[in-house]
């Protein structure tokens, strides 16, 4: 990896400077590898893909959280790029509108081959760490995205997704989100199929949004580690988007990996209800809630100066990240910033350049090198590679699954 510099937000309050000069060093040798970046669908939101209008090798600070040089100042050694569809999309629409994300993941990458390099395994993000280029992987978030097919599943894939987040905000006909009523309680007799023949293809299973009920079931079900991209500790912050201790604790039996999100709305209680507010200001104006298009971000603005909002900070996160090592363990915990998919951030953690302010409150709270090691880059690709592994016997007792939504669950529910 190449060497990381210092953040360079005048709005960032990093920890004292020998701190962050620390996590800065750890940072060029094991760099962060993020679960969960929605660059994509902001390219989508924005310019419609049009790749000349946000050029990620310039300075993009005004309208997004992404560009390349601060994913270098902010020491990302991996990347997995959502390829992400908003729930409310269904059937071919969602499979289509996934392929252009994924589109869009590749162009990116021919466009920055200097930076960036498609990484489909472990050992693909291994070389791109010796070579100082960003791993660049994807994950799908959402099971709507395969349209109840488990043909669709492996085709995306074959194009490179290598997790899947069972669903997204609102149930799935074969899954149960964490922020919708409850459907089938927890996953169907297809959803555990979905998440076996996941195992089969070596793709990730991604915990993150989904019901408490669905996370059991699939941790019952999977022959390989799980990962939860983006999702902090319930126990810190009380949002059902979190992973409760329970499942905390049953991560180290399952080798699966917890990764902290930076949104305040599920790191700082008093973020929660300001959340809501915000929310319903963004639908009473005709906008979704998750919009962060600058006409968008406007209507935030003018929220904000009106009902000012509580501000989390880097040490917001390691809080929560303490409580996950403590119950899940070092081995088990991992970052996933949702950079670009969501309108708000901590403070010092503004955008993609801010991972180094993180570690250094780390660091001031006595994590090891080899602890930290393992929270930024060894336990992705840990996990990644077990699941390539898994995939590997599966493959050679079972061949791909034809079974059906209707066939294991009769008609669909939604």
């Amino acid at each position: 990896m190449s060497a990381v510099s210092a953040p360079g937000s005048p709005d960032t309050a990093p920890a004292a400077a020998e701190f962050l000069a620390q996590a800065i060093g750890l940072l060029s040798e094991f760099p962060v590898v993020d679960g969960h970046n929605d660059l994509p669908w902001a390219l989508r939101e924005q310019v419609r893909y049009d790749l000349d209008r946000l050029d990620i090798a310039g300075d993009l600070s005004a309208r997004l959280h992404t560009d390349i040089p601060r994913l270098r100042r902010g020491g990302v050694g991996g990347q997995f790029w959502s390829v992400y569809v908003r729930s409310g999309m269904a059937g071919d629409d969602a499979v289509s509108a996934t392929l252009e994300q994924i589109d869009v993941v590749g162009r990116l990458i021919a466009r920055h081959p200097r930076d960036l390099v498609r990484a489909l395994t472990a050992d693909d993000m291994e070389s791109a760490r010796r070579d100082g280029r960003i791993a660049s992987l994807m994950g799908a978030e959402g099971g709507h995205s395969i349209n109840n097919s488990l043909a669709t599943l492996r085709a995306l894939h074959t194009l490179g997704v290598r997790y899947m987040t069972l669903t997204h905000n609102d149930n799935n006909a074969w899954a149960d989100s964490a922020t919708d009523a409850p459907g089938v309680g927890g996953l169907s007799a297809f959803g555990r199929e979905v998440v076996r023949e996941m195992n089969r293809t070596g793709m990730l299973v991604d915990l993150s949004h989904v019901a408490v009920t669905t996370m059991r079931d699939a941790l019952a079900v999977t022959e390989a580690p799980v990962i939860f991209s983006h999702s902090s500790a319930r126990a810190i912050c009380d949002h059902p988007r979190n992973v409760p201790d329970e499942v905390l604790e049953l991560l180290p039996a399952n080798g699966g990996v917890a990764m902290a999100t930076f949104v305040p709305k599920f790191i700082l209680p008093a973020a929660v209800d300001w959340t809501r507010a915000a929310d319903e200001n963004m639908e009473a104006h005709g906008l979704h809630p998750l919009d962060t298009t600058p006409p968008a971000m406007k209507i935030h603005e003018a929220f904000e100066a009106e009902h000012p909002r509580p501000v989390p900070t880097a040490a917001t996160v390691a809080d929560h990240l303490d409580h996950m090592r403590a119950t899940a363990g070092i081995d088990h915990i991992g970052i996933g910033g949702d950079f670009d998919g969501t309108a708000f951030t901590p403070r010092g953690l503004d955008d993609v350049s801010g991972y180094p302010n993180l570690i250094a409150e780390l660091l001031s709270r006595k994590w090891s090198t080899a602890d930290l090691a393992k929270l930024t880059w060894q336990n992705s690709v840990r996990a990644l590679r077990a699941a390539e592994d898994t995939a590997r016997g599966a493959q050679a007792v079972r061949g791909p699954s034809r079974a059906t939504l209707e066939e294991l669950d009769g008609e669909p529910t939604t």
